[in-house]
């Protein structure tokens, strides 16, 4: 596959809004300390759509923010994902950029409570680099307690390519308890994650109760409207103390970056009281 690159010039804007290289030691003290810095990033519609349909890869960024993305991957130690995008997109979870060495690729980490990735050894993510991959720098499967030994067949293949399951608590409504998951990545030695998505990762991210864990949003908006009956980013709803309706996520300081014909938004979540 064909590298990308991503002008120097390009990149001091972004710098803000990604984990600082090398990375500070950071305060003991700190409840921070114990997890990486957490990118969230995706490319989404006008009418803020990731998809046109569950389970329907669609491609959005253009030229310009894809290799901006790459640059993004680059920047960080692992690139996370949730099952429902292995399964529909097969993604490589690669970084392309033409300056970026093959030990220098992020480690693919792939969120799947019920173990419904079933590896066969032809996924693209297992076979990027056309080589197996090193134990401890190949892909991650995050599952709940209880779900690691139910793919042991498929797992001697996923194995051979260096992969490792990590187990997790999973909470109320099957939802993984992501302050642990993240936890337990920077206890692995993961000091950052750029997270793409789906969809339920993406708005399980934006919920009050977690949206403290996310250090900085970066969203590829592309000019485009993909229609109903897609996948949405759209958190849950927030009520103030009388029961009022009120903004369910604020980022602050917001950069506006155009990238081709697409514009880029970078933030931070900010505290809503």
């Amino acid at each position: 596959m064909s590298t990308l690159t991503f002008p120097h010039s390009s990149r001091p804007p972004l710098t803000p809004y990604l984990p600082p290289s090398p990375s500070p030691s950071p305060s003991p003290s700190s409840p921070t300390s114990l997890l990486p810095h957490i990118t969230l990033t995706y490319a989404t519609s006008l009418d803020s759509t990731l998809s046109l349909s569950p389970g329907t890869q669609t491609h959005l960024s253009g030229p310009a923010s894809k290799a901006m993305t790459h640059y993004l991957r680059s920047r960080h130690s692992a690139i996370l994902i949730g099952v429902g995008t292995a399964l529909a997109d097969d993604p490589a979870l690669n970084c392309r950029l033409e300056d970026v060495g093959v030990w220098e690729q992020p480690r693919p980490v792939i969120v799947d409570p019920r173990r419904r990735w079933r590896v066969s050894g032809e996924e693209r993510v297992l076979r990027n680099g056309g080589r197996e991959r090193e134990r401890g720098r190949g892909i991650v499967v995050v599952c709940g307690k209880g779900e690691k030994s139910k793919s042991q067949g498929a797992d001697e293949v996923f194995e051979k390519f260096g992969g490792e399951v990590w187990e997790c608590e999973v909470g109320g409504e099957g939802r993984m308890e992501w302050e642990e998951i993240f936890r337990m990545i920077k206890g692995r030695g993961i000091g950052s994650v750029m997270v793409e998505g789906g969809g339920t990762v993406i708005n399980e991210l934006l919920r009050e109760e977690n949206l403290w864990l996310v250090t900085s949003v970066i969203v590829t908006l592309a000019p485009v409207y993909l229609g109903r009956g897609g996948v949405v980013v759209s958190p849950q709803e927030r009520r103030d103390g009388e029961g009022k309706r009120v903004p369910a996520v604020r980022l602050g300081d917001v950069k506006w970056l155009p990238m081709g014909e697409d514009v880029v938004m970078c933030g931070k979540p900010q505290r809503l009281d």
